[in-house]
């Protein structure tokens, strides 16, 4: 059978559910050892590290570092010549993500009191970013558009992004999402490599102030590695997707919507939850009927035969508990009342609501961004967005007679903690 079968009234199912999520896995030392050996050496050897790995582990003949970096040129010559479909659904994408992500948009505020003292907060967008983009098992110029669109809507000022081009090919489509969304430079780096480059900085790569983009486990594993001298904006393992189905959906919608997760690579998770058993065992004959149609069978396979389960449960509100100890990246709710479902629901990264709502219309152009926490990360953290692109400035200002009644109450907090020249410091003011 391709995927498993649970049952969460079985006695072992706990176990068996923190075994299939990874829970208290250690991390690879092979992979941490050999990532902190690239941070290393292109943090102290710069360009010239930088050209091996990439001749190295992309299969190519570079020579200068100038060959590292594309001329915009590459990037306008990839979009006139994009089929018009193509050129058309990017445009239309784009348009659809930046009229959500100027919603997040934050803007500075300020508040006087009664004493004429001033509080309130500023908000500054970065001034340099980095974006990786992954390459490898298929083209993503949707990640292009997530990424670089809400910096773009924060105000970035220069937008930098690196993408792997294996043996010097680097997919059109994906240049020309990047002319679309206004990258400032492209770099043809991928892995541990860029992830140094845009945090160290090279001789010809600045360095910047925050990366984001996901990446395999080593780019995972580095961004880990440079952060705190370089933001980020979360390490991002294989994509998941949890569906909750009440019985109600056509079974071969569902079996292909797991399908679109496990599509991936091997190590992606797709899961589904409903009550209903014989939907579950309709799923199951779907899913091995169509899936020697599918063109990326063997890594569709290898996923859900690994990473993978049906799982059946008591009812609904079982399948939220699931669901919020699950935390999924993806989350689809295919049942008749799914605003009802929703609500109940702690963790999770994005959530569709209803039969027709395919979390493939997230991935591309819906509007919310597809750049979301991963690995149960969605207990505490949120998908990318404009407010990951600024940063903000706490604003005070005291008028004399605030220095007074404030800096009595610091004098004394400052004595407590017995840090006299803190108090004094406020007691110069009285």
């Amino acid at each position: 059978m391709p995927i498993r079968r649970l049952k969460s009234s079985a006695p072992e199912f706990q176990q068996q559910l923190d075994t299939l999520l990874g829970i208290d896995e250690p991390m690879d030392a092979i992979v941490i050892e050999t990532v902190r050996g690239i941070l290393q050496d292109v943090r102290r050897r710069g360009d010239q590290a930088l050209i091996e790995y990439t001749n190295h582990f992309d299969r190519r003949d570079i020579r200068t570092t100038g060959e590292l970096e594309l001329p915009r040129e590459r990037l306008n010559k990839a979009l006139v010549g994009l089929d018009p479909d193509l050129h058309e659904a990017l445009r239309h994408a784009a348009e659809r993500i930046q009229g959500y992500h100027e919603r997040q948009k934050q803007v500075s505020w300020t508040y006087v009191e009664e004493d004429d003292t001033v509080l309130g907060q500023q908000i500054i967008p970065l001034d340099r970013i980095g974006v990786y983009v992954p390459g490898g098992k298929a083209a993503y110029p949707s990640t292009v558009l997530m990424t670089v669109i809400p910096a773009r809507v924060a105000g970035v000022e220069e937008i930098l992004m690196v993408a792997p081009a294996p043996q010097g090919e680097l997919e059109p489509v994906v240049l020309a999402a990047a002319a679309i969304a206004g990258v400032d430079r492209v770099f043809t780096i991928g892995g541990a490599q860029a992830i140094a480059a845009l945090a160290y900085g090279t001789e010809t790569i600045p360095a910047v102030d925050k990366i984001v983009g996901p990446g395999n486990i080593y780019v995972a594993t580095a961004k880990a590695m440079v952060f705190g001298r370089v933001g980020i904006d979360m390490i991002a393992g294989p994509s998941e997707i949890v569906i909750v189905c009440d019985g109600q959906t056509d079974p071969d919608w569902i079996a292909m919507d797991l399908f679109s997760q496990a599509e991936h690579d091997e190590q992606a998770r797709a899961i589904m939850l409903s009550p209903e058993a014989a939907f579950l065992d309709a799923v199951e004959a779907s899913i091995a009927r169509q899936l020697p149609q599918m063109e990326r069978a063997p890594i569709i396979r290898t996923s859900l035969s690994s990473q993978g389960a049906l799982i059946a449960v008591r009812d609904l509100d079982e399948a939220v508990e699931i669901v919020n100890r699950i935390a999924p990246e993806h989350l689809e709710l295919a049942v008749a009342d799914p605003q009802a479902l929703a609500v109940k629901i702690r963790h999770a990264g994005a959530i569709f609501m209803g039969s027709y709502t395919a979390e493939v219309l997230g991935d591309y152009c819906a509007g919310p961004n597809h750049v979301l926490p991963t690995a149960r990360t969605a207990r505490f953290s949120s998908p990318l967005g404009v407010y990951d692109f600024q940063k903000r400035s706490s604003l005070i200002q005291c008028s004399e007679r605030a220095a007074q009644r404030l800096g009595q109450t610091a004098s004394v907090l400052a004595r407590a903690e017995g840090l006299t020249a803190h108090a004094r410091s406020a007691e110069y003011r009285f």
